[in-house]
């Protein structure tokens, strides 16, 4: 019996539940738990498809989840990390910016690539020797809590700062990152009301020659603060863990994205 722990059940947790229901991924139960008990029950009444809400993390452990989806933020993965580590389940974050200053070698360890793409060629481009990585995002200021009517640079560093300052909007950062580390990513945040689409930009200079990649989400409905493309990665990784242990049972397998 397949089972899918998740952790958080606001706009990700519902298009990754909505996925399982619709048999996108096929699992046989929905594990459910969010710190808010209303949203969690919110979301099970809203299902046809077999789903228990855990009243503690432990209940949602004691399931023996095959995998656990994370999609309550960074505070949430700061305090149940080591909990987590100690399941058999395999795990996926969405706040990868709370992974940053964290040991994440265990194989069991799994990050959608999220609003962006292309990691797999960061990746590559990064065993040869990436000289330098920048990304430009550019939100409507909604988007970013902020009230700005001219377009208005909010941050300029480097992704770990970036990933703490706005801890929700900018997991690309964090996910960049951990992609092509130890190799510092230079992150500038724009606040555009002439915006409908998170932006990102990604420019990397590496040791045979440049990338430039380009993507313009959609604000998640529900939430202006992630891209509805981040739970679509999160889906993807999912159903690609699930399938590799329907083939594979208890074979260890490692991956950061599945895309």
């Amino acid at each position: 019996m397949k089972k899918v722990g998740l952790i958080g059940c606001g706009a990700i947790g519902k298009v990754l539940a909505e996925a399982i229901e619709q048999k996108i991924v096929i699992c046989d139960e929905l594990i459910i738990f969010d710190l808010d008990r209303s949203k969690a029950q919110k979301l099970k009444n809203a299902m046809n498809f077999p789903v228990k809400v855990a009243g503690t993390l432990e209940e949602l452990l004691s399931a023996k989840t095959e995998v656990i989806v994370e999609a309550a933020g960074q505070r949430a993965v700061q305090e149940y990390y080591s909990k987590l580590l100690a399941s058999e389940a395999e795990l996926i974050f969405m706040s990868t910016g709370a992974l940053l200053n964290l040991n994440i070698a265990d194989p069991r360890i799994h990050f959608p690539a999220g609003a962006i793409g292309g990691l797999d060629a960061l990746t590559s481009a990064s065993l040869a020797g990436i000289k330098e990585i920048t990304l430009t995002s550019r939100k409507n200021p909604k988007a970013l809590a902020k009230t700005n009517k001219e377009e208005s640079i909010v941050y300029e560093g480097y992704a770990e700062e970036a990933a703490k300052q706005f801890p929700r909007e900018m997991n690309v950062a964090a996910t960049l990152a951990l992609t092509v580390k130890p190799v510092k990513v230079k992150v500038c945040v724009v606040s555009d009301p002439a915006v409908t689409r998170n932006t990102h930009e990604i420019q990397v200079k590496w040791q045979y020659g440049e990338m430039q990649l380009r993507f313009a989400n959609d604000p998640h409905p529900d939430n202006p603060h992630t891209s509805a493309l981040a739970a679509w990665s999160a889906i993807k990784l999912l159903q690609k863990l699930l399938e590799n242990k329907a083939l594979y049972y208890r074979k260890p397998f490692f991956s950061r994205y599945l895309l």
